[in-house]
């Protein structure tokens, strides 16, 4: 007789042990090993050929809906949607993507806001996007702000803990963490409370109020930082934790060479920054208004990634001065070629491949052509080909799939 587990009903955990079981045998196949080996390599700057990864996002809802779940309460439909995630994944997006022997239990952390809380316009689409309501009206509105603070739930973390070992001991190995995700968006954070319009107006009208954010947007990230050391929260990211905007941690540069206590510190960690916000702003702005913040932030960090769908093109020789960068996003709307002649061989290219061929007739031979030429561009690089932004595969599954047996035949041509 299986043991029961607590908050789960009976059915529902029958189903979750079968799921599981079926995502270790999965894990276990030779392809994993090989994939995880050659991570290692393209984050170490020795590729064995361009890797590939697709997250479809938006697209889940189509790919994977609810209607498709079979456990009946929520938490455990929870749990049955991330099993079934790993399973879709090695059974129809044939990408770079390791299905690891795991089940991750986040530690029960939460974090306090900035003492005003973004307000936005909302779309009368389901799916449209939002505008701008500032909160920040004047300099004065500044002094509202405070810095986060962390709080850990032990109880509830050990509910999840003990709820999870219930649930696959025997199946798959429980391991707990707290944070290993590490990314910073202070210009996110500022626009969302005073607009982006504004803040485009506040570099010429006001740039010693926008230069006060950026300090205070700073320190708050350092006091975070800080109190994410205190707690002993920290957990290491050299494995398949998701990176930057794209790409995953698997390196044996990390942790750092004298790391010894068991407590992670951030040198023995990956971390990222974007500012997607300063996409039209010139590079002495960018640089002046958040490149400046961010590098220092960035520099605790072992390994950095930087940028997301902002065209860095003529931003570059900025980005290569952030202290041990490593993977720099190449975004749809940058140009291949010259991005590919100033990054060489130094630094991983991670190219965000346009998602719009997911939609309309979903042409293979523009596709193919599309890829090809990029690949043959980027020769000599560090590619990987991120394919993410993809809101909507218009009831077509099958696209991903095709996406990806494509892009994983074009990059076995040029290993």
């Amino acid at each position: 007789m299986e043991r029961r587990v607590e908050g789960l009903a009976p059915g529902d955990v029958a189903i979750l042990r079968e799921l599981a079981r079926r995502v270790a045998a999965m894990a276990r196949e030779p392809i994993m090993a090989e994939r995880r080996e050659m991570w290692v390599r393209h984050n170490m700057l020795d590729p064995v050929r361009p890797m590939v990864l697709v997250f479809p996002e938006g697209s889940w809802r189509e790919l994977l809906p609810t209607s498709a779940l079979r456990c009946e309460g929520d938490e455990a439909r929870r749990i049955e949607w991330g099993l079934r995630q790993r399973i879709y994944y090695h059974e129809h997006i044939p990408d770079d993507t390791v299905i690891e022997a795991e089940w991750i239990v986040q530690r029960a952390v939460s974090v306090s806001g900035w003492g005003l809380e973004p307000e936005h316009e909302p779309s009368a689409q389901e799916t449209g996007a939002w505008g701008f309501r500032p909160v920040i009206h004047d300099e004065r509105d500044l002094d509202k702000l405070t810095f986060p603070r962390v709080h850990v739930d032990a109880l509830e973390t050990s509910r999840r803990l003990a709820q999870a070992h219930a649930l696959f001991d025997g199946i798959l190995p429980v391991r707990l963490v707290g944070v290993q995700h590490v990314s910073f968006h202070l210009m996110s954070i500022y626009c969302q409370l005073r607009g982006l319009e504004q803040v485009m107006w506040d570099m010429y009208d006001q740039p010693a109020m926008l230069h006060r954010a950026m300090r205070i947007l700073e320190e708050g990230h350092h006091r975070l930082v800080d109190q994410y050391i205190a707690l002993g929260l920290l957990d290491l990211n050299n494995d398949g934790t998701y990176h930057s905007s794209g790409g995953v941690g698997y390196t044996r540069e990390l942790p750092a060479p004298d790391y010894r206590s068991g407590r992670v510190r951030p040198i023995d960690m990956w971390s990222s920054a974007e500012a997607q916000e300063m996409a039209e702003v010139s590079p002495p702005m960018h640089r002046e208004f958040i490149l400046e913040y961010e590098k220092r932030l960035l520099a605790r960090f072992g390994l950095n990634g930087y940028g997301c769908c902002e065209n860095l093109c003529d931003k570059l020789d900025d980005v290569f001065a952030v202290p041990r960068i490593r993977r720099i996003s190449i975004s749809p709307f940058a140009p291949v070629a010259p991005c590919a002649e100033r990054l060489g061989a130094d630094y991983i290219y991670s190219w965000k491949p346009h998602p719009a061929f997911l939609v309309g007739g979903f042409d293979e031979g523009a596709l193919r052509q599309y890829l090809r030429e990029a690949l043959e561009a980027t020769r000599g690089c560090v590619v990987e080909m991120i394919l993410k932004d993809t809101h909507t595969c218009e009831g077509h599954p099958e696209r991903f799939t095709r996406w990806t047996e494509i892009a994983k035949e074009l990059a076995a041509e040029y290993a």
